[in-house]
């Protein structure tokens, strides 16, 4: 597991969102100083902590209409970065997996 303080509860999340991420294929952690970024040729998401929850940031080619994206931003033509707040492991739902397989391809 990557450096980026957790509490029980976050590693929890952020285990089970590695265990969905290696079904879809190869990745690899990529430790910041405040975040950990999951890359293939590049980052196709995100992980920043929150008080009490996990914040994911996700590549798409396109907006996602979603209550549960609780940030949208529009960084070009063809490319935008979606925040997830991951509150329990059982967030990383099928969902969220087929988020993170598309964003996946995106960085392949």
């Amino acid at each position: 597991m990557a450096t980026l303080t957790m509490t029980p509860a976050q590693r929890a999340i952020y285990k089970q969102l590695l265990a969905a991420a290696t079904t879809l294929g190869p990745f690899k952690e990529d430790p910041k100083k405040t975040s950990i970024h999951l890359t293939r040729k590049s980052a196709f998401a995100g992980v920043t902590t929150r008080k009490d929850a996990l914040l994911v940031t996700i590549k798409a080619a396109a907006d996602i209409p979603s209550r549960r994206i609780v940030k949208h931003q529009h960084a070009s033509a063809m490319r935008w970065y979606l925040d997830v707040r991951l509150e329990c492991p059982e967030d990383v739902d099928r969902e969220l997996k087929s988020w993170l397989a598309a964003a996946m391809a995106l960085a392949s």
